[in-house]
């Protein structure tokens, strides 16, 4: 099987590499409901050490910057809550937390949050967090044009492979906005 971008040497279909990935990204595969098929999230293989998206476009080729995305974990305060979301951008931009991310969680402060909560309320790997899997109440703020790309790269849950998936496909998951401008250059 060839990945429909890139180029890697061991590619399956998620729900064949079930194995491969944190309990909550395989647990969401495996009860996948979207439109598009859980046959077409494609898992590649890849070196834990090469993770980090600068790494990984300096090893698998410049031509997957176009075609990744950085999922983040924020938390956004107001009045003594915090809510936690996850936000998607190509991996070519940053997120706009202190605008769009603001505005969309209703809060008075936004920020990152901080790496031991990421990964404590994710279940996932810190350089390896995908919104497959998060916390179904969670918002997932997703930018207009990572849904418009016709494949994605993301991270898999955990630092060693990623997923493919088709950009349309983020429509498809709990608590999923897809919003104008939240990556910014």
């Amino acid at each position: 099987m060839r990945a429909p971008i890139g180029n890697f040497d061991h590619v399956r279909p998620a729900p064949e590499a079930l194995d491969l990935l944190t309990g909550p990204v395989a647990d969401a595969v495996r009860t996948w409901h979207g439109t598009v098929p859980a046959e077409q999230l494609i898992h590649v293989d890849t070196e834990p050490a090469w993770a980090d998206t600068a790494t990984f476009v300096e090893h698998y080729g410049p031509e997957l910057l176009e075609d990744s995305a950085n999922c983040v974990v924020v938390a956004g305060k107001r009045g003594g809550e915090t809510t936690l979301a996850a936000c998607l951008v190509l991996s070519g931009t940053r997120v706009d937390v202190n605008g769009v991310v603001r505005r969309q969680l209703g809060a008075r402060k936004a920020s990152f949050a901080p790496m031991e909560t990421a990964t404590g309320a994710t279940g996932m790997e810190y350089g390896g967090i995908t919104p497959i899997g998060l916390p179904a109440d969670w918002p997932l703020l997703v930018d207009a044009a990572v849904v418009d790309r016709p494949h994605v790269l993301i991270g898999s849950g955990t630092r060693r492979g990623k997923l493919i998936v088709p950009g349309k496909a983020f429509l498809d998951l709990p608590g999923a906005v897809v919003l104008e401008g939240l990556g910014v250059n």
